[in-house]
Formats: structure tokens, C-alpha cells, sequence
């Protein structure tokens, strides 16, 4: 193992080495040209294949089956992610969702009876929150569960068809019980989200009584994950399937919980559901490194243009566009690898501590998960796309895997939380560090409690926090004096956007509380795109901490070079704002640019090196145009050779 591959395989290494091992070869890798209907029964099939240790269903407690090990289940998901995104979120949907529900939900009468057969998939199951009509408020479903006493079950009924539960993996095909998210009212009273245990078809998959089951069909991609719709015509539902941990019902209606304000009990029940969150970041930066690696790979290869008085045809990672286009993208992926590993530590620190909730780190992670999904989904996005025009007509052809990766994520940026949705969550953290003091996300309804209640921030560090900020104060007082790959240089101009940005919205907030008193609405919708700016701020400081932890680490020169180039192309990609704000001379402007074409120079040897560090087997890739390899680099040395002048 190279020091990169180390370093980026990160503390579940031997996670990673054991999915190498187990899932080797092509059985699992994603199949291009399927029908809607072989997608699926392969799907399902394998799904039943996958081991469980480690695997995504590492996160089941020990005495049921699992591992008890909520961050190796979610590297498992990402390395999964490399082989076919369908079965990823397909494991995605079982164990993480539907058995994680039942786990952070559940008691342990509950725990005994299902999770035994949902680990071993005999039992498949769906999580049955989003709406119709709606799908990041959760706090507002419109789906009823009523309690009736006199025959010890509930009512759970969808009155309109915007109360439709809609997109629901394993819901179409297989799922045979679901975790339903609905509004429990027992005596009269609503006391807000919960969720139960529905049965929704029986042995022979037909649907059960009440229970109407529609197919989303034909999708974008992830044609292996069959999604679907569900309605409940007054379905009756024993009272021992609510999942109660957090809000008890009695025989008799009477309600009882340890978390007596509806809002905060609400917050802190999705809050132990982050982890779908964060496996879906992750796995979209898995599928980004499948494609950054055909790219490059493939941009060594391919050769174009000959330069005037040369013989040679010039390979495509020689252009500096298609070094900008690449490389830059490859260094913001190695940036956002080591912020998940971060993200993902901190879940299983949470997860697996005794005592009871830590309600300040359960905020904390639960705001990183949101901006670091939103962040690594649309890079995911762009990336994968730029991947797909740098290998030119090859990158359009489904058998060199790239229109499959470019289908399969893009309705990541979607699902587990809109990522705008998710970065006005991260701009809530940041202006109060309270945020069920506000319910639900519906625009922002008490912003006037905001702009009066805010604080000065207090700058929350990630990993190594005491080297960031010595690097930070030794920062002499003049840009003009520093070295352009000063680190302290570096941390310090994220710091300050951040801060500003802040400081900004708060100053905002308290005009819009002093002149919109009536106009909740208005005073955050007027600052919306600032909040947004932010909360991207915020995230890209967070993620720099993180590489900077990374390369102390390490020590390796490399992967010191290309923290240089994420830091400078990010600076760059700002630098209206920082010309904007004074933080930079039009000249220090060009000199970040005329940097960062050095670093590109220097870091294009590596280039191969820099994606082999990945370490994603040939079969996972499964492209053509790498199988080819080795023959269309003889055949081109040939071709060359007798080019020559």
C-alpha cells in the first residue's frame, strides 16, 4: 500500500481491504443496457449476497447479527458505491434506512423480533417519510395515525393525495414491511412526526388490505432500486408497532415521553437518522473517484494534436485546460475524503457513546452531515460530467461506465434533504447553535427570534485543532508578505469569507427584524442567497481543516501539493469576492492564478499515481477503454514512432 492509498483509506482501511477481497471480480459490478425489470431482479438478488462483515449492515448491534460499527457500515456503502450505485442504494434503503430506523427508533421487544431477519434480508423493508406534497418539511407530513383505544391500534390513513408517500425504495417490487413517518393523535391531540412498523404485503407479495402500492417506473437511473408510491385507507396498526422510543403511547391513549417539547423531540428523532445522510455524500464521492480515474487514465492515453516541429501527438493531461478541468476536480475529491472520514469518525464516536445523547455533537454532526452531503453531491455532479466531455465520444458510450455513474448520482443532490434545503439547515448552526428553537424548515417562520437572539460566533475546529490555529496566528499582517502556499495563509482567507458572510447575515437579519416585524417571511427570504454563501463558506473551511489534518498525518509531499491546489483553486474560484472585500490586491489575484498553473505543472507526473491511490480494481471500473489499455498503448507508441520527423 502507497502512502497516498493509506492515507486516503483512512481508519476503516481494513474495511476497505476486506471489500476489495469480498466483492472482487465483476458479480457485483453495475450491468449497462438492462431492462427495468432484469435491473431489479438482479438487484434484489445480490442483495442477498453481500456480506455482513464487514458490509453495510456493520452497524447492527452485535447481539443481533451486526458489528456494532456505524462507520464501517458506512464505508462499506462507499465502497459499494464503486461497484453499482443501484445496489448500493438498495443495501442503502434495507439496512441503513429501514433497519436503522427500526434500530435508533425502536425498543428492544422490536429489536429481538425484526432485526435478525433484516439483516439477513429475509425480511425487506422500505422507510416511508417522503411525501407528495412534502418532502424536506418532514415536520408537516400529512399522513394520520390516530389512536383508538377501544381497539388497542391505530388509525393510519392518508387523507389526500398529496399525503401520498412517494419515491420509497424497495416500495414498487420487494419491500414486505415499511417504517412509517406519520402525525400521531391520540385523544384528540396531535403530538407531532412518529413512526411505526406497517406490514404492506403479504408472503405472496400482494398488497395487504388498505394498503394501495404504486411504481414510480422508469427513472433517470438507479434502475435497480425499485421506488414506489404507498397510500393507507385506514389501516389498522397494533399499538406494539410504534416505534417508541422517544414518544410512548399507553393503552388507555395516554401519551408519555422523556422529551417533553414537540419540536425537539422531533429534531432529536431525525437526528439519529443521519447516517443515510452521510452514506450518501460519501457514495457520491465514491462514484466521483470511479470517474476521475477513467478520465485520467484515459487522458494519458489518448493523444491529440501535435505540437508545431514535434513528431509526437500530445496527450491529453499535457493541456493545461484538461489539467484544470482534472486535476483541480481530483484535488477538491482528495479534500472531501478526508472531511467524510472526519464526519464519519464523529458519527461513530456519537453512535457508540455510553451515557446517554450529547445533544451539542449530535447538533454538530448533524449540521457537518448536511453541508458535506450538499457539497460532495454537487461536486459529484459537475465532476463526473466534466469526466464524461474529457474522454470525449469514449465518455458517452455506456460501456466505459460513464453515463451510468453521471445517471445513477444525480438525484443524490435530491434525496436524504434538497442540498439548499440542507445548507440553510448549516446557516442555522451557524447563527444560533440551537435549532429546534425554530421547528420546521418552512422558510424560516421565527427569523425575528433569529436576529435577536444571535450570538457572535464562536469558530468550531475540526481535526487537529491546536496545529490550524498556530498556522493561522503566525500569519504575518500583509498578504503582499506571504507565500502564496502558506498554509496559515490559506486557513486564515477561508476563515475571514466565513466570518464576513456572517457577520453579514446577522447584520441583515436584525434590519429586516427591526423594519418587517408582521413579514416573517420576508425578513429571511430577503437574505436567503447570503445564508446560502454562508453555509457553502462555511463547508469549504471545514474541508480545508480537514485535508490540513490530513497532510500533518501523512507527511507526504504529495498529498502536501495537492492541498495547495484545492486551497489556491478555491481562493481563485472567490477571488471577485475577496477583490470585492479588499482581502486581495488585483495583483496577489494573478499571482493565486499564476500559482496555481504551477501547481498543475508540477502535480501532472503524478497524475496516474494520484488516481491509483484510489485503489478501485479494473473489474470495478468495468470501461472499455481501460481494458483496452495496454493495446492502444503499443499500438500509439508504433503510431508514433513512425511519425517521427
Amino acid at each position: 500500500m502507497t502512502g497516498l492509498q493509506d492515507a486516503l483509506d483512512g481508519r476503516w482501511a481494513d474495511v476497505r481491504r476486506e471489500a476489495r477481497k469480498q466483492l472482487a471480480g465483476a458479480h457485483f459490478v453495475a450491468v449497462a443496457g438492462e431492462t427495468l425489470e432484469q435491473a431489479r431482479a438482479r438487484v434484489s438478488r445480490l442483495l442477498t449476497e453481500l456480506p455482513t462483515d464487514p458490509g453495510v449492515a456493520a452497524g447492527f448491534p452485535k447481539e443481533y447479527g451486526g458489528s456494532s460499527d456505524p462507520g464501517g457500515s458506512v464505508v462499506a456503502a462507499e465502497m459499494l458505491a464503486q461497484l453499482d450505485l443501484s445496489l448500493m442504494v438498495k443495501a442503502g434503503v434495507q439496512w441503513g434506512l429501514f433497519g436503522g430506523a427500526v434500530v435508533a427508533l425502536g425498543n428492544d421487544r422490536q429489536h429481538a423480533t425484526h432485526l435478525p431477519d433484516i439483516i439477513s434480508a429475509k425480511l425487506l423493508g422500505c422507510f416511508a417519510m417522503t411525501e407528495t406534497g412534502h418532502g424536506s418539511d418532514v415536520q408537516q407530513l400529512r399522513t394520520l395515525c390516530t389512536y383508538d383505544p377501544a381497539t388497542e391500534s391505530f388509525d393510519l390513513h392518508t387523507p389526500h393525495e398529496a399525503a401520498r408517500k412517494d419515491y420509497i425504495g424497495n416500495a414498487a417490487r420487494d419491500g414486505r414491511m415499511a417504517v412509517v413517518f406519520a402525525q400521531l393523535i391520540t385523544g384528540g391531540k396531535s403530538y407531532g412526526v412518529h413512526a411505526w412498523l406497517v406490514p404492506i404485503r403479504d408472503e405472496d407479495g400482494n398488497p395487504l388490505p388498505g394498503v394501495t402500492v404504486g411504481d414510480d417506473g422508469h427513472k433517470a437511473g438507479l434502475l435497480g432500486v425499485d421506488n414506489g408510491r404507498l397510500s393507507f385507507d385506514h389501516v389498522r396498526v397494533p399499538r406494539d408497532m410504534l416505534l417508541d422510543r422517544y414518544g410512548q403511547v399507553a393503552e388507555d391513549g395516554t401519551y408519555t415521553s422523556s422529551i417533553e417539547n414537540d419540536t425537539r423531540r422531533f429534531f432529536t428523532m431525525l437526528g439519529t437518522l443521519v447516517r443515510g445522510r452521510i452514506v450518501v455524500g460519501g457514495s457520491s464521492s465514491a462514484a466521483t473517484k470511479s470517474a476521475l480515474t477513467i478520465a485520467v487514465r484515459y487522458g494519458d492515453l489518448r493523444r491529440q494534436f501535435r505540437a508545431p516541429g514535434e513528431g509526437l501527438e500530445i496527450a491529453l493531461n499535457d493541456y493545461l485546460a484538461h489539467q484544470r478541468i482534472l486535476l483541480v476536480a481530483l484535488a477538491k475529491t482528495y479534500a472531501l475524503t478526508f472531511a467524510q472520514e472526519e464526519l464519519v469518525t464523529a458519527l461513530h464516536e456519537v453512535q457508540t457513546a455510553t451515557g446517554g445523547v450529547d445533544e451539542h455533537r449530535q447538533r454538530e454532526l448533524e449540521s457537518r452531515a448536511a453541508g458535506l452531503k450538499a457539497v460532495q453531491t454537487w461536486h459529484a455532479t459537475t465532476t463526473i460530467q466534466a469526466c464524461r466531455e474529457a474522454c470525449g465520444g469514449a465518455g458517452y458510450l455506456a460501456e466505459n461506465r460513464l453515463p451510468g455513474l453521471k445517471a445513477d448520482t444525480d438525484v443524490f443532490t435530491t434525496f436524504e434533504g434538497d442540498n439548499t434545503v440542507l445548507l440553510q439547515l448549516v446557516a442555522k448552526g451557524l447563527l444560533t447553535g440551537y435549532r429546534d428553537a425554530f421547528g420546521s424548515l418552512d422558510g424560516w417562520g421565527r427569523a425575528a427570534f433569529v436576529a435577536e437572539q444571535v450570538r457572535e460566533m464562536v469558530l468550531e475546529r475540526t481535526a487537529a485543532r491546536s496545529l490550524i490555529q498556530r498556522l493561522v496566528d503566525a500569519v504575518p499582517g500583509r498578504d503582499e508578505e506571504v507565500a502564496l502556499t502558506d498554509r496559515g495563509w490559506h486557513l486564515a482567507m477561508f476563515e475571514d469569507r466565513e466570518k464576513h458572510l456572517l457577520d453579514g447575515v446577522i447584520r441583515r437579519l436584525r434590519k429586516g427584524a427591526a423594519t418587517k416585524k408582521d413579514r416573517q417571511f420576508d425578513i429571511f427570504n430577503d437574505v436567503q442567497d447570503h445564508v446560502l454563501e454562508l453555509a457553502k463558506a462555511h463547508v469549504d473551511r471545514v474541508v480545508l481543516e480537514a485535508f490540513v489534518a490530513a497532510v500533518q498525518r501523512s507527511g507526504e509531499p504529495l498529498l502536501d501539493r495537492m492541498c495547495d491546489l484545492y486551497a489556491l483553486s478555491t481562493i481563485e474560484g472567490h477571488k471577485g469576492w475577496y477583490l470585492e472585500h479588499g482581502r486581495i490586491t488585483p495583483n496577489r489575484s494573478k499571482s493565486v492564478t499564476a500559482k496555481t498553473n504551477e501547481l498543475l505543472k508540477q502535480l501532472r507526473p503524478h497524475m496516474r499515481e494520484l488516481v491509483d491511490a484510489f485503489a478501485i480494481p479494473d473489474e470495478w471500473l468495468d470501461a472499455a477503454i481501460l481494458r483496452e489499455e495496454g493495446h492502444r498503448q503499443d499500438t500509439m507508441a508504433a503510431h508514433d514512432e513512425t511519425r517521427r520527423p
